[in-house]
């Protein structure tokens, strides 16, 4: 089933402001909220949906990829998959935007502890080199990442300051009256849970670092700086809270024949003055093989001959674009004798006279059919 709009989930348009998207959220998310629908399956669902929308819209780079490529942006092992997000995950990251909504911002019946916020462990970042060819097709990756996870043997204890709850709650006398607010505890960092006993090889918080090979699933079409996401594949947080994330980072490597423009491809073919007389077939390079194509006697040198869909497909899904050949006769700077006098015998020759006609467009011309 096809994914419903961001913008339509939340009931706001692409122009909305930070605190409006906020807003949005918030109204979703109360209105969805598992404490006043209990046991309600759709509305569960609903709430996830809005978490998940609300945590591209949040993020200005997130954001700004999703208005680019829609859903497809995330996709391919880096995609956010809010829907099936349990609701620990969603309070740990958003438990905050409800304020006091349901009971001074805890959320009894979610993480244990009644309100207890789980720790997210520290998200990773690498840079994955791509040529145009894995690009075209789509690739899966295999990467060792370093990251850090519990130490085996690692038993934690509940935190006395917070007696388990992972909130220190204070209250103050104000001129308007008794103002309650609620904080992450300072001592576990809003785990609720404190280290009882760690083996020698753990850090301070229980955990070591192991390489890990993890595979990723690329789509065709990314594009250079584009970011994938790979859940749970970060560091683990200490406590048997969520593990950050892997974000992976697209880098293009040039090729050294193609270029890439969009989805297009560009591709610079010479050949010789006589090949431009007489005609000739040449095999050059696509990202899916070698192809050989068909140069017609008397091309001008400029022409630019079309390969459809033999270029790069869209990361939206709306087709494939297309390899243009740059024909370029090339005009020897060396010639013997007898080329020579040939040449100089046909200067006058009136086949030899430059006579373009309506098909042979102008540079500006071609520039302009390029993009159209």
């Amino acid at each position: 089933m096809a994914k419903r709009d961001y913008y339509e989930i939340l009931g706001i348009n692409k122009n909305a402001s930070e605190a409006e998207i906020k807003k949005a959220y918030r109204k979703k998310a109360i209105e969805y909220h598992p404490d006043k629908n209990p046991d309600n399956k759709d509305a569960e669902a609903k709430f996830k949906e809005a978490a998940e929308a609300y945590e591209v819209l949040s993020n200005a780079d997130k954001k700004a990829k999703y208005d680019q490529f829609g859903h497809q942006a995330f996709e391919g092992g880096g995609g956010f998959n809010g829907g099936n997000m349990n609701m620990d995950d969603i309070f740990s990251q958003f438990g905050d935007i409800f304020g006091g909504a349901f009971g001074g911002g805890g959320f009894s019946g979610f993480s244990g502890g009644g309100g207890q916020r789980r720790v997210k462990g520290s998200n990773l970042r690498i840079r994955v080199k791509l040529n145009l060819e894995e690009i075209a097709n789509g690739v899966e990756k295999k990467i060792k990442v370093r990251r850090k996870v519990q130490a085996q043997g690692t038993t934690y204890k509940t935190c006395s300051t917070c007696n388990g709850s992972g909130q220190v709650t204070r209250i103050a006398n104000t001129i308007l009256g008794r103002m309650q607010t609620s904080s992450p505890c300072n001592v576990c960092g809003g785990a609720g849970q404190v280290i009882d006993k760690k083996p020698a090889d753990a850090d301070a918080q229980g955990l070591k670092i192991i390489e890990e090979t993890v595979s990723i699933k690329i789509p065709a079409g990314v594009v250079d700086d584009m970011q994938l996401k790979v859940s749970g594949k970060g560091n683990e947080a200490p406590g048997h809270g969520i593990a950050g994330d892997l974000i992976v980072v697209i880098e293009e490597e040039k090729h050294d024949k193609l270029q890439r423009e969009g989805d297009n491809l560009h591709y610079d073919m010479y050949i010789s003055y006589p090949d431009a007389v007489l005609g000739t077939s040449k095999e050059i390079d696509t990202v899916t093989g070698k192809v050989r194509i068909k140069v017609e006697a008397g091309v001008q040198s400029g022409k630019i001959l079309r390969l459809r869909g033999k270029g790069i497909p869209s990361i939206n899904g709306y087709g494939r674009g297309d390899l243009l050949v740059h024909v370029n006769v090339w005009t020897p700077k060396t010639l013997s004798k007898q080329q020579k006098e040939f040449f100089e015998s046909m200067q006058n020759d009136e086949h030899f006279e430059p006579k373009p006609d309506s098909t042979d467009k102008s540079f500006f011309e071609k520039v302009k059919d390029m993009f159209s």
